[in-house]
């Protein structure tokens, strides 16, 4: 009985801080796309050049206009 004057208020607390952890969430807007995440992967990415062809700094050669 005495483990239960213990256990009540840390499940409370524990409750009370998952609740705070959601509404801080969604205060931040967190949760206001669910979808773009999900298709984000099935998008291609930009073609970059080999390594042996961009300029010295890294970036890519600009387009040629043939």
């Amino acid at each position: 009985m005495v483990m239960m004057f213990l256990m009540i208020p840390v499940a409370l607390l524990m409750s009370a801080g998952a609740v705070a952890a959601f509404v801080w969430a969604v205060r931040r807007g967190q949760l206001d796309d669910l979808v773009t995440p999900a298709v984000r992967i099935l998008h291609d990415d930009e073609r970059r050049a080999p390594a042996h062809q961009r300029g010295e700094d890294g970036r890519d050669p600009p387009p040629s206009r043939s």
